[in-house]
């Protein structure tokens, strides 16, 4: 019997041991350590609306007779992710929105699940508050595409075009384990999240600082709740393909680009997307799952003769 008590007592130690490493790994590496608020929005450039789930930071420009696009970044890197385009689409007369999602960036980080509708809520939202009925073109990147697809097929009336830029596929966003468990990994580990953005670029030396300035948004509280969050949430198995689908039979113009060299998205991908899609298809040699950064001469070019061309 004192056998089993001592086994018992070690046991319970060996778990409270567990609890107290766990507890100084997270208080060390965490670095979500201060709020967003006012103050910290200052220096975000941009604007600012309140939408019912939270403030939303958003960035229009472009003649106001131009035809508007809306740029929707991916999973976790904000809207500066699309700065070539957004300069470049201004330039060649189209008025052009962008924005970060709740969770990113600049955006309110809601204590909710990141769901679908949540995304999709956003969006209607922003678009509602700035008083923009038509969407002439809507633009995803990466887990992007999911959300525009998603958008697209709940206002279908309002997108008459869509691109697709190295899109999430087959779409299925769920990790093993349980949800907090997930979290506080990704808790613990800020730089290799950070360094990890590297591995989207083909050619990372030729975008210096872009790990440090992800790091600015990791730094407020609720990034990776909301990060977490839409692995488990946003859609269930197969809903992302399925929407793939749903979006062939409005027989919309779409315009799928995608880096030959994607290790995020492997290019590999493509020929499937493309069978369900039959897209205008921009293959984009020499480059990883950020074509129209390391490309973006010949990418942001295709984009706007897509945007021209007349359907």
């Amino acid at each position: 019997m004192k056998s089993i008590k001592k086994l018992l007592l070690a046991f319970l130690s060996l778990i409270v041991l567990a609890i107290m490493v766990a507890a100084i790994l997270y208080f060390r590496n965490n670095v979500e350590t201060k709020s967003l608020d006012d103050a910290a929005r200052t220096k975000a450039g941009g604007s600012f609306i309140q939408l019912t789930d939270g403030i939303t930071h958003y960035e229009i420009a472009g003649p106001d007779t131009g035809r508007l696009v809306l740029l929707v970044h991916g999973f976790s890197v904000p809207y500066y992710i699309w700065d070539s385009s957004f300069n470049f689409l201004i330039k060649n007369g189209f008025r052009v929105l962008r924005y970060d999602e709740f969770g990113r960036g600049y955006s309110d980080r809601p204590d909710k699940i990141y769901d679908a509708s949540l995304y999709r809520q956003q969006i209607s939202e922003l678009l509602a508050k700035l008083h923009i009925d038509e969407v002439y073109a809507i633009a995803g990147l990466s887990f992007g595409g999911a959300v525009v697809t998603d958008f697209t097929l709940h206002n279908f009336r309002r997108v008459h075009k869509v691109i697709l830029i190295d899109p999430v596929y087959p779409g299925d966003l769920q990790m093993s384990g349980p949800e907090s468990w997930v979290g506080f990994k990704m808790a613990i580990s800020p730089e290799e999240r950070a360094n990890g953005q590297l591995e989207d670029l083909k050619y990372p030396n030729n975008f210096p600082g872009w790990a440090t300035q992800y790091k600015n948004q990791m730094q407020y509280k609720g990034f990776t709740n909301a990060l977490v969050s839409t692995r488990f949430h946003y859609a269930p198995e197969g809903a992302v393909r399925n929407n793939y689908k749903a979006l062939a039979t409005l027989k919309k113009p779409v315009l799928l680009v995608w880096g030959i060299e994607d290790k995020t998205v492997p290019f590999k991908f493509s020929d499937s997307l493309r069978q369900i899609l039959q897209p205008r298809f921009l293959p984009v040699k020499d480059a990883g799952h950020l074509p129209h950064m390391e490309k973006s001469a010949l990418v942001n070019g295709v984009i706007v003769s897509f945007l021209n061309q007349q359907q």
